[in-house]
């Protein structure tokens, strides 16, 4: 998550509900998942042209997480029609779950080319952004004169963070607020401008401006882990103790703030035992 704080933003063609089970029923889920790979797997021979059999049977696999499967159904159809943006989107969705960002790029620029369509620019320019490309910046324009109005907030978004990633904080935060301007509830504006001012060690300021998204969206579980690090570096340990803990209640596999509140616990036991 912290590699990469906006791939979990970037939703495209493929969109999967992540279900919050118990263990018993996470193994049932698995379960299905494994039996709907070998159903479709079926169909899919008895309807070898069904092209939304062989989608369905992609996202079967994306459950199991076995990405490479994924892609080489993905890759076969793509051999069949090399200029269906909707593969090449579906390609780079893969990539993007998968952490290979050279080939979600490479794939996503294959669908712009065939279809500029909105969402992918939105989509290559928040990760061209995320590399410190500044071809982010130039993405951001084409939004802009393309649809000001519709495509604006997404485009001040990308050039906020592009200059967060390069390490121009104050750049950050006058396209952040540009963007919440157009659009109060851009949760993750909030977060890349609090994260601006954490960089300019401004943590009062940074925690306003996340209990502010929070207010908003009262289960931004990124939200509340930010504040978590700004109430550590304030030495307010059990208000980001809370935060922390506030961040796991709405995403249990939130792993850097399970490791932040690890340590920070295992840091009082040993003043205790001083």
């Amino acid at each position: 998550m912290m590699l990469s704080r906006l791939l979990s933003f970037i939703i495209l063609t493929i969109l999967f509900t992540a279900s919050c089970t118990s263990d018993d029923e996470d193994n049932k889920q698995i379960a299905h998942h494994r039996n709907s790979i070998e159903a479709i797997k079926k169909e899919v021979q008895q309807h070898p042209d069904s092209l939304m059999l062989k989608v369905n049977l992609i996202e079967a696999y994306r459950n199991e997480g076995y990405y490479d499967s994924a892609v080489a159904i993905a890759s076969q159809e793509l051999e069949k029609d090399s200029g269906s943006a909707y593969l090449w989107n579906i390609k780079a969705t893969l990539y993007f779950e998968n952490s290979d960002t050279a080939n979600a790029i490479n794939s996503l620029e294959h669908a712009i080319n065939i279809y500029p369509l909105p969402d992918y620019l939105v989509a290559l320019g928040t990760v061209y952004a995320e590399t410190k490309s500044k071809k982010a910046l130039r993405v951001a324009d084409e939004l802009l004169s393309s649809n000001k109005t519709k495509s604006g907030k997404d485009a001040y978004f990308i050039k906020g963070i592009y200059y967060n990633y390069i390490n121009e904080p104050q750049k950050a935060i006058v396209y952040l607020d540009s963007c919440l301007n157009l659009d109060f509830t851009y949760m993750y504006a909030y977060r890349e401008k609090a994260i601006a001012l954490y960089t300019e060690k401004k943590y009062n300021d940074a925690i306003k401006v996340l209990k502010r998204a929070v207010t908003i969206q009262n289960n931004f579980d990124e939200g509340y882990f930010w504040m978590g690090k700004c109430y550590e570096k304030l030495n307010r340990k059990n208000d980001a103790i809370e935060s922390y803990q506030t961040t796991l209640l709405y995403d249990k596999d939130y792993t850097e703030a399970r490791d932040a509140l690890n340590r920070i616990e295992a840091e009082e036991r040993q003043g205790y035992k001083k």
